[in-house]
Order: C-alpha cells, then structure tokens, then sequence
C-alpha cells in the first residue's frame, strides 16, 4: 500500500498543489484503475476469470494463475487477501469460488445453483 499512497503524492505534485485532498486521490485513484471498493485492475481480471471461464468456481489456484500468467504465490499473497477479506472469494477444498457479492460487484448475474436432491426422500419404500 505505500507504493499506492506515493502515487497519489505524484499525482498531487504533478498537479501543482502539493497537498493530497479528496479531489487529488479521486483523480490519482481512478487513473490508477482503483474502484470504490479499493480493487484494482488485477483484482477484476482475477473475479472475471473465474465468474466468466469457470462459471464463480470452483476453480484451483494454478488454474488462475495460469490465465492470468502470474505465479501462484502473487495470487495467494497479493491478490486473494483483500478479495477473502472483502468477502468476494471464498476458498474451499475444490477451489476458489465467487460470492454473491463479488457478482453484485462486477455488474454480472451469479449462474444458477444446481439442484440439491435429498438423500433421503422420506418414503419407506426402498
């Protein structure tokens, strides 16, 4: 995040003033391609990865990490702590999925849950 906050103090020298005020980190942060929620343009390509080619999951890491040609340990340390921490992923025993929350985020419509059939359907003729 330091990297971050000196870019904004470049963006606030460029433009003359010096000081960093809401306007300045405004402009700093949407060039930056940082949205509302403090998610960057690596952060999207990794939620649309896996909600457009692998219908929000699962899916396992050397998956993502092989479409998004990154290596494995950037994705679990740069990439999923704040998307865990924002509730967008959840990390399960068959893969990374989205939440209903990182669909809401990205404009898309969560697929459809597949039907779940009881074990047991309460009748005694088996």
């Amino acid at each position: 995040m330091v990297t971050g906050v000196r870019r904004v103090r470049d963006f606030a020298s460029v433009d003359g003033s010096g000081a960093v005020d809401a306007k300045i980190a405004d402009k700093a942060l949407s060039q930056l391609e940082v949205d509302g929620r403090g998610l960057d343009a690596l952060d999207h390509r990794y939620l649309r990865l896996i909600a457009v080619s692998y219908g929000g999951g699962p899916v396992g890491v050397e998956t993502i990490a092989a479409g998004l040609s990154e290596p494995r340990d950037a994705i679990e340390e740069i990439i999923e702590p704040y998307l865990l921490q924002q509730g967008f992923i959840a990390r399960t025993p068959r893969g990374r999925v989205l939440t209903a929350q990182a669909f809401a985020h990205l404009g898309l419509t969560p697929p459809p849950q597949p039907a779940q059939f009881p074990l047991f359907n309460g009748s005694d003729d088996q």
